[in-house]
């Protein structure tokens, strides 16, 4: 057993983590600004604090501790627009909340195990048709500068001796809970299609790979710097949309013109829905991780039991 603190854990997917570990004999500790918030979701331990110190939460680091620092504003599901505060708060909780995990590594007095560090295929910014691998460069756009800073907010701990795991994770597909329930809402009223021309990738990731593989990265010592977290086959739009209808027993057949997404939602339609980046987890295979779910067909059906 060892202790599992996670900042940003009251979220979909820092929740789904906490249970997936705590089922394996882990102790675990939800840092967050709002304890009683925390326990409404039903975190299994709460420690107060700020995102933005180490003060108060170092005491807990020992050297069987592995931190998960998922901590960060809301980009938006459903979408909502970027406003100058909007992107400003994107931005700095994140960079505040990694430099407050690397004050309180620094000030600890055993050094944890190690760091998995979150961060997102927006790293990459758009790239067409391009196969992108860890060692793809970083994009441009708003929300690449925004990966490039959350992932160097934690970089430090690795001159303090800490392994370090990123973890630059497509869209976790769940039908409780993320983006899935809002690919499938059209759907359930069978005007379900692809979004925009449909030739844009979706680097997805059932919601178990994403698990076990963070888990697997948590437990391997020899899991070590930038992973793609993404299922090994990526699908366009147009693809993941018949696969979704299939599974829904749906047509597919009604696409939403990109030009009433960039209407509605501007620069953000562009970054979120109608880009994309065929993303590969070329590391991750290369460490060993088997994944459950490859295929989109098969990942939507289990999903949907």
């Amino acid at each position: 057993m060892q202790r599992i603190i996670i900042t940003g854990g009251t979220g979909f997917l820092g929740r789904a983590l906490a249970q997936e570990l705590r089922d394996t004999g882990n102790e675990i500790i939800f840092l967050s600004r709002d304890p009683a918030r925390a326990q409404i979701v039903r975190a299994p331990r709460v420690e107060p604090w700020d995102a933005r110190t180490g003060a108060g939460w170092n005491s807990l680091i020992t050297a069987d501790t592995a931190i998960i620092n998922l901590a960060g504003s809301s980009i938006g599901i459903p979408p909502l627009p970027w406003t100058a505060s909007r992107r400003r708060a994107i931005l700095e909780s994140r960079v505040n909340a990694g430099r407050a995990v690397v004050e309180a590594i620094r000030a600890a007095r055993e050094k944890p195990r190690g760091v998995v560090q979150a961060s997102a295929v927006g790293y990459y910014g758009p790239r067409g048709d391009e196969i992108v691998t860890e060692a793809t460069p970083a994009g441009t756009d708003f929300l690449a500068r925004v990966c490039v800073s959350w992932e160097d907010s934690t970089r430090e701990v690795e001159a303090l001796g800490v392994r370090r795991a990123v973890i630059r994770t497509g869209l976790p597909l769940s039908f409780r809970e993320g983006v899935l329930p809002w690919f499938a809402l059209p759907f359930r009223f069978f005007v379900g299609g692809s979004l925009g021309n449909g030739k844009q990738n979706v680097p997805w990731i059932h919601l178990a790979d994403y698990l076990g593989a963070t888990r697997f990265l948590i437990e391997n010592e020899s899991a070590r710097g930038v992973f793609n977290l993404s299922a090994p086959n990526p699908v366009t739009n147009r693809e993941f949309a018949r696969a979704l209808g299939r599974v829904l027993h749906r047509p597919a057949f009604f696409p939403t013109p990109g030009f009433a997404l960039k209407l509605a939602l501007g620069e953000l339609a562009e970054l979120l829905l109608l880009s994309g980046q065929r993303q590969v987890p070329h590391r991750l295979l290369e460490l060993g991780y088997t994944f459950k779910f490859s295929n989109v067909d098969a990942a939507l059906r289990d999903l949907a039991k």
